[in-house]
């Protein structure tokens, strides 16, 4: 018993040594060894390191890129308008000694951030009308602020790889009022496009309506010509058939004469009438 607890407390101490002595670096971490405050050492690829124990601290930092949820800020457009920003920044340790030296911890670093990039997005907006910062120009005016924020967090060995907003709202007090001026708007709008919509059909009616009766009065003046040249051709042909039989054709008219007056009627006829005389003397 007593040399199973004495090989114990040989397998903690060793532990604790090789602890103190040896350390390792993952692939997702940066290393900065210090000692008694000094930088001696920064590694950057992955592996197992020695240090001196005791005197000498290997301090980890995330080397991914990170994103900084910043709080949402009240921002002034350039018209006057009050704006409820929230915005968040991907950052990530550029250069990992400068970083160290100048901000020594994460959270100082995220302060300093957060200082940068509420100052240049409160700078760019204010100096842009509310409508352009809520449309599709807001990608372009976060670019500018990305730019701007960049040259300030790179002297802390930051890199500062994009700035987005997730959301801008209106205060309550204001989002009453500027959605009933905007609904106004899109309503005077509505209304002239609906007023040049009912100007064009009236145009293109009276156009139709125009073709319509220039293309009935070139119908009726075609079936004018077709029906006077129609007429006469019959009369052309009767007189051409009535002059080779001049007796056939008056017999025939006659007998037209005779069916289209004694049809469906009763009439008593003598021969002193011209019309039975006719109709006698040819059979």
């Amino acid at each position: 018993m007593k040399l199973l607890i004495t090989l114990s407390v040989v397998v903690v101490v060793v532990i604790v040594l090789l602890s103190a002595f040896m350390f390792t670096v993952d692939e997702t971490e940066f290393v900065v060894l210090v000692r008694f405050g000094e930088i001696r050492k920064v590694i950057t690829e992955p592996g197992l390191y020695f240090k001196q124990p005791f005197i000498e601290n290997a301090n980890k930092f995330d080397s991914r890129i990170q994103l900084y949820d910043i709080p949402t800020e009240r921002i002034y457009t350039k018209d006057k308008r009050t704006l409820l920003v929230d915005t968040y920044a991907m950052w990530r340790i550029q250069d990992l000694e400068l970083f160290v030296m100048t901000m020594r911890t994460v959270q100082n670093a995220l302060t300093r951030i957060d200082d940068v990039v509420y100052s240049n997005v409160r700078n760019v907006f204010g100096e842009t009308d509310f409508d352009d910062i809520i449309s599709e120009k807001r990608s372009v005016l976060l670019e500018r602020v990305t730019e701007l924020a960049s040259v300030e967090v790179n002297q802390f060995g930051i890199e500062l790889i994009s700035v987005r907003v997730k959301r801008a709202d209106l205060p309550d007090e204001n989002r009453e009022a500027v959605f009933e001026r905007m609904r106004s708007e899109r309503n005077r709008e509505a209304a002239l496009i609906r007023a040049e919509g009912e100007r064009d059909a009236r145009e293109i009616r009276a156009e139709a309506d125009k073709q319509a009766q220039l293309i009935i009065a070139e119908a009726e003046k075609q079936s004018q010509i077709l029906r006077g040249q129609g007429d006469a051709d019959s009369v052309a042909i009767f007189a051409a058939a009535y002059g080779q039989d001049p007796e056939f054709f008056e017999f025939l008219k006659r007998m037209e004469v005779y069916e289209a007056g004694l049809r469906g009627s009763t009439f008593v006829l003598t021969s002193e009438m011209e019309f039975i005389e006719k109709f006698l003397s040819d059979n």
